[in-house]
C-alpha cells in the first residue's frame, strides 16, 4: 500500500506545504529565482484552502501587502532573494516596530546587485541581522534539508505569532531546490501557535499595551470590532506617536527584550560529534552538509572534529558558542561568503579560542575536499 504521506518533494515547495498548514492564508511576493517556486506553488495551492495569493509590481509592494494582511488578522508570508530582500528592509523595519507578525524567506543567490542569480550564496547572514535601520533585534531560522524547511516553516509562523514579530527564513539556492524524500505528518501531529487575541471591550483595547507577566502585548485584527492607529514612529501604548524620549526608549528596549531575552525559547542549535572535538566548525545550510561530510572522512583519519550547526541564525546563540570556545583548541567558521558570521562567532569565542574562516564567493558550493584539505592544515598548525 502506497503511503501517500510519503513524497519527493523540492525545498521550495515543502516551504509552500508548510507555510499552508502553518496556517498561512496570504501571499503577497514577485518572481525572482531562485525563490520563484515558492511564488508558483502558493498561486496554485493557496485559493484551494480560501487563502488569497497576489503578485505585486515589486518587492517592496509585497512586504506591505504581507504586513497589511497580517494587521487584518490573516497569517502571511512573501519570498525573495538578495535583491528583493534588499528591497523589503524598509517594510521590515516597520513591521518591527509596530510589532506585525510575518515570514519572509530569502533563497540566497550570488550578490551583490543581480549577481549571480541561479548560484548559491551565503551573503545575505548580516543584511538579515541588520538590513532594516536602527536599533532591533530579529529572529532569523536557517534549515539544511527538505525536512528541515518542511519544520522550520512552521517554527517560523509560529515564532512571528508568538512574539509579534517578522521572522526571517533563511536558505540558499542548493536546499531550495534540492529534493529529498520526506513524510508530511498530519495536521493533528503539528503544534501551531496563533496569536493572543484581547478580551477586552474594544474601547478599552490598546494595541501595544503589556500586561504583567507578558512583554508582547495582544494582537487584534482590523475588522473584528477594534479600532486602532498603527506608525512606524515611535508611539505609545494606544499606537499613536510621541516624541518623549522615555516612551519611545521604552517601546524599543521592549522590541529586542522580547526576542534577546527569550533566546532560550528562540535559539535552536544541532551537534555532530562535538563531545571530544578538539576543532569544531561552524555552519549552516548546504555548507553544514558539506562539513558533516568531510567531518566523517577527518575522523576516519584520527582527527576530532566536529559541528556546531546554528538553526536560529540569529539572535545569535552567545551562550553556546562561550560553551563550545572553552572546550576546543579552534573554530573554523566555514560560509558561502567572505566571514561574515565570522564576524559574530569571533566576537564571542574569540576570546577563549582561535576562530578562523573559509568561504568562498564563486557561485560553487564549498565541497567536502575543501573543506578537509583547509581543516588538515588547521589541526596541524
Amino acid at each position: 500500500m502506497v503511503d501517500r504521506n510519503v513524497k519527493l518533494m523540492q525545498g521550495n515547495e515543502a516551504c509552500v506545504e508548510a507555510a499552508i498548514l502553518a496556517g498561512m492564508r496570504f501571499y503577497a511576493g514577485y518572481p525572482i529565482t531562485p525563490s520563484t517556486e515558492i511564488a508558483e506553488l502558493s498561486s496554485e495551492k493557496l485559493p484551494r484552502v480560501g487563502g488569497k495569493f497576489i503578485q505585486m509590481e515589486d518587492e517592496i509592494a509585497s512586504i506591505s501587502a504581507v504586513i497589511g494582511a497580517s494587521i487584518a488578522g490573516v497569517k502571511a508570508m512573501t519570498a525573495t532573494s538578495g535583491p528583493g530582500f534588499s528591497l523589503k528592509q524598509e517594510g521590515i523595519g516597520y513591521a518591527v516596530i509596530t510589532e506585525t507578525p510575518c515570514v519572509i524567506v530569502d533563497v540566497q543567490r550570488g550578490g551583490p546587485s543581480t549577481g549571480m542569480p541561479t548560484a548559491p550564496a551565503q551573503g545575505d547572514i548580516m543584511q538579515a541581522r541588520w538590513g532594516t535601520h536602527g536599533e532591533h533585534s530579529i529572529i532569523a531560522l536557517y534549515p539544511w534539508s527538505v525536512k528541515e524547511i518542511f519544520y522550520k516553516t512552521i517554527r517560523a509562523f509560529n515564532l512571528a505569532e508568538k512574539y509579534r514579530t517578522p521572522v526571517i527564513l533563511l536558505m540558499d539556492e542548493v536546499i531550495g531546490h534540492m529534493r529529498e524524500r520526506i513524510e508530511l505528518p498530519n495536521i493533528d501531529e503539528i503544534e501551531i501557535y496563533n496569536r493572543k487575541k484581547p478580551t477586552c471591550p474594544p474601547e478599552e483595547y490598546k494595541p501595544f499595551e503589556v500586561k504583567a507577566g507578558d512583554i508582547v502585548p495582544e494582537m487584534a485584527g482590523f475588522g473584528e470590532g477594534y479600532r486602532f492607529h498603527v506608525t512606524g514612529l515611535t508611539h505609545d501604548e494606544t499606537g499613536f506617536p510621541t516624541n518623549n524620549g522615555q516612551i519611545a526608549e521604552r517601546l524599543i528596549k521592549r522590541l529586542v527584550s522580547k526576542i534577546e531575552d527569550n533566546k532560550d525559547d528562540i535559539v535552536e542549535i544541532d551537534e555532530y560529534l562535538l563531545d571530544d572535538a578538539e576543532v569544531a566548525i561552524v555552519a549552516f545550510g548546504s555548507t553544514a552538509r558539506s562539513c558533516k561530510a568531510a567531518i566523517d572522512v577527518l575522523r576516519e583519519n584520527g582527527m576530532k572534529v566536529g559541528l556546531f550547526r546554528p538553526i536560529t541564525i540569529w539572535p545569535l546563540a552567545e551562550k553556546e558558542l562561550t560553551e563550545l570556545s572553552k572546550k576546543v583548541k579552534r573554530i573554523v567558521v566555514v560560509e558561502m561568503n567572505l566571514g561574515q558570521y565570522y564576524l559574530a562567532v569571533d566576537r564571542v569565542a574569540g576570546r577563549y579560542t582561535k576562530v578562523e574562516k573559509y568561504g568562498r564567493v564563486n557561485g560553487d558550493l564549498i565541497t567536502p575536499q575543501e573543506i578537509v584539505d583547509f581543516i588538515k592544515e588547521v589541526y596541524y598548525a
